[in-house]
């Protein structure tokens, strides 16, 4: 029975090692048309009574402003081009600010634990790409697992574009170029410096702030990403 079982896993986890690469090895070359995450705010939005809908254009990298592509990689994961997918020092740094957190929490010295996180765009993409939002130890695996694959199959050009196309941006908008369209009437093409540091602003929580209409934060942060953005290199 052991045997049997073992068997069986055995078969499982070599059929989803070759379907994950031959899915990997796909999608290098077609666009994704349509992810996890999109299909789960679809179905949110029919159980609150509120059809979103999917905005979504997939525009190659090419014809994406490089302005947008410099503000995300400022905002989101600044060693984006050095990296192997997981940036390990982020990993220590958000470590050792969350433990400092923590102990200020537990000294009553502050209300709220925030906690700080090391995702860079890779990781990102893998889990936008292929993965449900789940927070748990087996997704997080899942998620180390495809930021490696896709390093090593995609290249650094092919993972930001994907991200570029793909990450929610905004209730039912999905990569920059409908963002663009959505908040600022123009092609990603055409973005400026300013409105590709807005989109990029408010990429944390795209459906409480808004690019169009960004609060006092947003508009400081969008400052900061923009500064930043000036000497970031692209792929």
């Amino acid at each position: 029975m052991i045997k049997k079982l073992l068997l069986w896993i055995l078969r499982i986890s070599a059929g989803f090692l070759v379907l994950s690469v031959v899915l990997v090895i796909a999608t290098r070359f077609v666009p994704i048309v349509l992810t996890p995450l999109m299909v789960i705010r679809l179905i949110e939005g029919g159980f609150e009574g509120k059809w979103v809908g999917i905005d979504k254009t997939w525009t190659p990298l090419e014809s994406i402003a490089p302005n947008i592509q410099r503000a995300v990689i400022a905002s989101e994961d600044a060693r984006f081009l050095t990296h192997s997918g997981i940036d390990w020092d982020a990993v220590q740094e958000a470590q050792k600010r969350n433990e400092r957190t923590e102990r200020l929490a537990a000294q009553g010295k502050i209300k709220k634990k925030r906690l700080y996180g090391a995702s860079t765009i890779t990781m990102q993409t893998a889990k936008n790409a292929f993965l449900f939002p789940a927070r748990t130890y087996l997704r997080k695996a899942f998620e180390a697992y495809f930021t490696y694959l896709i390093e090593f199959f995609w290249g650094k050009r092919r993972i930001l574009e994907v991200y570029l196309n793909v990450i929610e941006m905004g209730s039912g908008v999905y990569g920059v170029e409908a963002a663009s369209q959505h908040y600022f009437g123009k092609s990603a093409a055409h973005l400026s410096p300013r409105e590709a540091a807005l989109i990029a602003a408010v990429l944390p929580n795209p459906r409480k702030w808004s690019s169009a209409k960004p609060s006092g934060y947003i508009q400081r942060k969008a400052s900061t990403i923009q500064a930043r953005s000036a000497g970031v290199a692209l792929p």
